[in-house]
């Protein structure tokens, strides 16, 4: 334990090796998204993506429409980006004015996590709430944090991200088809838009039974579009009973997850599952989340559609930008308070 900094150590119940039971023969479902193309099928795909999102909350996607050559280069251009000395990285350090950028001390349920991140809004500027108040509607712009070098980081980035955010939108019209509701049901919540994706890179670490990639969490999304690479670490806790399950690298596929907003929408029809990243001794790992975010003045709360007598609001509504400035602020520095969580607005029964 010498070797390793205590403010990674993991909690022993949220440990690599806790609840988990390897080889096993379940997988969460790999869906070609090709065979939307047969008129004949395409219920059946809408239906399997219905299916992983309510036993799941996760899926992967073949055949997405995201160009691998687009994807190839980003991943090797923020890999250069990474392996650069940390006095060129911290010249584009996220702070508590602009929280993007690159950063090395992220926290999840306040224990830091084993990973370097770089994280860029979609839109650049991106306007959000200027305080967590309730009361305050003020606003403000925050601007993306670009590196010189390499030379087309930023280039490489926003066509990723534009490819990306295509699909998600895809995706969010197949989910909302699952649902019996119109395509574009959930079109007008994002206007303004406050999605971001992020490039993590996970180092070898020295002790990987303590510490994780990063820790147990739901997202607070929408939708999440995943790139891993080969090596795998990404883990998932089944619905039914809280087991953790990795999910395979498999090539060319994006993982896709259901995140807090679409559970509270769904009125948890649908699944945010925790997930967490295990890490390793030899290899590093990286990955690519693009994490879909509605407008900042959205009221999150179970569509009306999905509610009845029967099927009461399982949530009180919540506007979605207080809220990601509220959970932001814990996400680099340990807190002494649990941070806000989608539990704190279930209705109380």
């Amino acid at each position: 334990m010498e070797d390793l900094d205590p403010t990674y150590i993991q909690a022993p119940e949220h440990r690599s090796d806790s609840n988990f039971i390897p080889n096993q023969p379940e997988e969460i479902p790999v869906i070609d998204l090709s065979r939307l193309d047969d008129p004949e099928d395409v219920q059946n795909v809408i239906s399997e993506i219905g299916d992983a999102c309510e036993k799941w909350g996760f899926f992967q996607v073949l055949n997405h429409g995201v160009p691998s050559d687009a994807r190839q280069r980003v991943e090797k251009t923020v890999k250069m980006f990474f392996d650069l000395p940390m006095e060129e990285k911290i010249k584009v350090k996220r702070d508590d004015v602009n929280p993007v950028g690159y950063h090395d001390g992220e926290h999840t349920k306040n224990v830091k996590d084993w990973k370097e991140v770089f994280d860029i809004y979609f839109k650049d500027p991106m306007v959000i709430p200027s305080t967590t108040d309730p009361e305050d509607e003020g606003l403000r712009l925050v601007y993306n944090k670009w590196p010189q070098s390499p030379s087309d980081f930023r280039e490489a980035c926003e066509v990723y991200a534009r490819h990306a955010e295509k699909l998600a939108f895809k995706l969010l019209e197949l989910i909302s088809l699952s649902l019996g509701l119109p395509k574009e049901r959930f079109h007008d919540y994002f206007k303004e838009q406050m999605s971001f994706f992020r490039i993590n890179r996970y180092p070898p670490c020295p002790r990987p039974d303590l510490a994780l990639g990063v820790g147990h969490h739901k997202d607070a999304d929408v939708i999440s579009l995943l790139a891993q690479d080969d090596v795998g670490g990404l883990q998932v806790s089944r619905r039914s009973d809280g087991v953790w399950f990795p999910i395979r690298p498999v090539p060319n596929a994006l993982v896709i997850n259901i995140g807090n907003c679409m559970e509270i929408w769904t009125n948890d029809k649908y699944w945010s599952a925790e997930h967490r990243v295990v890490v390793n001794t030899t290899r590093e790992r990286y990955s690519i989340p693009f994490f879909l975010l509605p407008s900042h003045d959205v009221e999150v709360k179970p569509l009306e559609e999905l509610v009845s007598p029967e099927n009461p609001p399982k949530y009180k509504g919540y506007k979605w930008g207080k809220f990601y400035v509220s959970r932001n602020r814990s996400d680099f520095r340990k807190l002494e308070i649990e941070n806000i969580q989608i539990d704190d607005f279930k209705v109380k029964t």
